[in-house]
């Protein structure tokens, strides 16, 4: 699982406990799995369909940094099926994990679509081609 997104835990990110809220994480993690469907099956137009059991297994403080880790773990034919991790930079400590997070392609109508991939890109060839420049 490659850790490529990074948020710094400021203020209005924190529970009355003065630790992370998890609904800015998760907040955090959709965002970032959006950005991940986007690439690996080109298009723009994706949609959450499904988060399993989420699992705290940490926290995080105001000022520590979270990563947050996606990979593919399964490619549907209009889905991808992705593991999420979310981990504390100065720790390592493991926050949260996932173990599917679920995107739908849609197409034009915003209906399910095929997406015709099978394995994970690394590269960004698959950048949508309204956003290539």
């Amino acid at each position: 699982m490659n850790f490529y997104t990074r948020k710094w835990v400021r203020p209005e990110d924190l529970n009355a406990n003065g630790t992370l809220f998890g609904g800015s994480l998760l907040r955090w993690i959709d965002e970032e799995a959006a950005v991940y469907a986007i690439i690996q099956l080109g298009n723009g137009k994706v949609v959450t369909k499904y988060m399993s059991e989420i699992v705290f297994v940490s926290s995080a403080r105001e000022g520590d940094i979270v990563e947050i880790g996606l990979v593919a773990t399964r490619f549907g034919r209009t889905s991808l099926t992705m593991r999420a991790e979310a981990r504390n930079l100065f720790t390592h400590r493991s926050i949260l994990t996932i173990d599917e997070v679920v995107f739908v392609n849609l197409g034009e109508d915003g209906k399910p679509a095929s997406h015709g991939y099978t394995d994970i890109t690394y590269a960004r060839d698959r950048v949508p081609a309204t956003h290539r420049a």
